[in-house]
């Protein structure tokens, strides 16, 4: 359990900086009001009823519980995971910010009935779909689970116990 502990205290402190911002733009903006900061860069208020991108967010309301049961599964899958390869660390440094990020959105679809989002990107008229700190851990954390699975098995078998 102590090979767990920075893991999931790495996941808690993912959360809690989620939650902080989700909270401080939700109480500094009106729902789709947009602050510039520079020519490409705007914090925004919106919410996304939906996945990534807003994937099935005019749905009929279903999705809710949808995305809240695969985040739940997906929650106990890499619990299972960081107890059973505590000592890999870019392992266990990836599926910790997935799961930090993961728990980040599912409370605010079990809360809120919608994912805060504020982080928006754009260039010549074109904008990156609005996003969250909780997105951009889980999206670091892809990018380092993919840049583990290319670490050579001898690497990989020294780092586990």
């Amino acid at each position: 359990m102590r090979k767990l502990l920075p893991w999931y205290a790495l996941a808690l402190l993912v959360v809690l900086l989620d939650q902080l911002t989700k909270y401080w733009i939700s109480a500094s903006l009106r729902y789709g009001e947009a602050r510039a900061y520079g020519e490409f860069f705007n914090l925004v208020l919106t919410h996304n009823r939906g996945a990534a991108f807003s994937f099935l967010a005019s749905a009929a309301g279903w999705q809710r519980g949808f995305f809240i049961a695969i985040a739940l599964i997906a929650i106990v899958v890499i619990g299972v995971l960081l107890a059973r390869h505590a000592r890999d660390k870019l392992f266990c440094l990836s599926l910790a910010l997935i799961l930090g990020g993961a728990i980040g959105n599912v409370i605010d679809r079990i809360v809120l009935g919608y994912v805060v989002d504020f982080l928006d990107f754009h260039l010549s008229g074109w904008h990156w779909p609005a996003f969250n700190l909780a997105d951009s851990a889980i999206t670091a954390g892809a990018v380092l689970l993919v840049a583990d699975s290319f670490r050579s098995g001898a690497k990989r078998a020294g780092a586990a116990p």
